[in-house]
């Protein structure tokens, strides 16, 4: 079949905000679990059964759904050395594999110069939410930054294309005086006509688009939902991210209704992605990476909990190897980080699997050293 022979594609959802591992993947038979969970803890008996030792949160049936069909990999215990609880530096260091000092490029940036060198598609990389992540930003790499795909576009509203040319030219000159003359403008109306092009392709996107999914009406659904119609519409888009609200994940309080409704919404997303791309016969070239940026302290604070380290990741897509990879970390004190789940799995080594794996690609250079790969896929 030619179609296997597609290209392969990487989608990533970011749970923004640190989403706490111990409730989503749940050690339930566990005393340190309840122990340390006196009220921020989910009932033996609501948990959706794994194994005889760890479940999914129970608002999470749609994703325990792709699990049990085999096409999904959880990576418990990721993380990385000397883990930072700040939310930017942590997130830096995950966008960009640069945890000794300040990056300046993301390592899905690296991603997108590596396979499309000379800029030959302005859709290569494509993110749905508010600004440019992190992890795609790199110089001269560009990379469409959508709100919403059913109103996307730029000058939408000149539609003879010579005016709006135009009027991009008059953009780059009204603020060439605050930053330069020469390369700087040079680049600025590059930019501005990449995007122009890419708002032009993208939005033909939804009415190329027919399916019998329907997805919830929350930011994440929405989401999902444009990333499938982008792959569907086969722009040729290798790299595709966005992020679940701005961080909803942040759960310092009133943790247990919160989580539920993030986990409810997350996992109908992913699982109305996964079943958009079966129904359309697509899904043979695309895999989904969901993380977040650290877990969070094992012991709750009262209705919630606070930042702390060692999250899990998951891994879904038909060339996905389903199961657990990876050990749970313990939860006995005198094994935990300062009263911190224990990593088990640096993120890069997901990354250079991914990477090397997947996307074909040596990924020593993008993740800035050699680590411990898995076999997922």
């Amino acid at each position: 079949m030619t179609s296997t022979k597609k290209d392969p594609v990487l989608v990533v959802l970011q749970l923004a905000g640190g989403n706490d591992a111990v409730n989503t993947l749940i050690p339930y038979t566990n005393p340190h679990y309840f122990d340390n969970r006196p009220n921020v803890r989910v009932a033996e008996d609501q948990v959706l059964a794994i194994n005889d030792e760890i479940g999914f949160h129970p608002s999470m049936a749609p994703l325990k759904g792709v699990y049990d069909e085999g096409h999904m990999a959880i990576i418990q215990g990721v993380g990385y050395p000397a883990p930072s609880r700040s939310h930017f530096r942590s997130m830096d260091i995950w966008h960009t594999c640069e945890p000794e000092k300040v990056g300046d490029e993301g390592w899905l940036g690296r991603l997108i110069r590596d396979i499309d060198p000379k800029k030959e598609n302005v859709l290569t990389g494509v993110n749905f939410g508010r600004g440019l992540p992190r992890a795609l930003a790199a110089p001269g790499v560009p990379v469409a930054s959508v709100g919403n795909l059913e109103t996307y576009g730029v000058l939408t509203g000149i539609h003879d294309e010579d005016q709006r040319i135009k009027a991009l030219d008059v953009f780059s000159k009204v603020y060439a005086p605050m930053i330069g003359q020469g390369p700087v403008v040079d680049y600025l109306a590059q930019t501005g006509l990449d995007a122009l092009a890419g708002a032009d392709i993208l939005s033909t996107a939804p009415e190329m688009y027919t399916s019998s999914v329907e997805y919830g009406g929350d930011v994440v659904g929405q989401y999902m939902r444009n990333i499938a119609q982008t792959h569907l519409a086969n722009f040729g888009t290798r790299v595709l991210y966005t992020t679940a609200p701005y961080n909803s994940f942040d759960t310092h309080a009133g943790q247990l209704a919160n989580h539920n409704l993030l986990w409810s919404e997350t996992s109908r997303a992913v699982a109305d992605f996964y079943d958009d791309l079966q129904e359309h016969n697509a899904g043979h070239n695309v895999m989904l990476l969901i993380f977040t940026e650290f877990g969070r302290r094992v012991h709750d604070n009262g209705s919630g909990t606070d930042h702390g380290s060692g999250g899990h990741a998951f891994v879904v897509g038909e060339a996905v190897k389903g199961g657990l990879y990876g050990e749970y970390p313990s939860l006995e004190g005198n094994k935990l980080l300062e009263g911190d789940l224990q990593f088990n799995n640096d993120f890069r080594g997901l990354y250079s699997t991914i990477l090397e794996k997947w996307m074909g690609l040596d990924a020593k250079p993008i993740v800035n050293g050699t680590f411990e790969q898995l076999d997922f896929i």
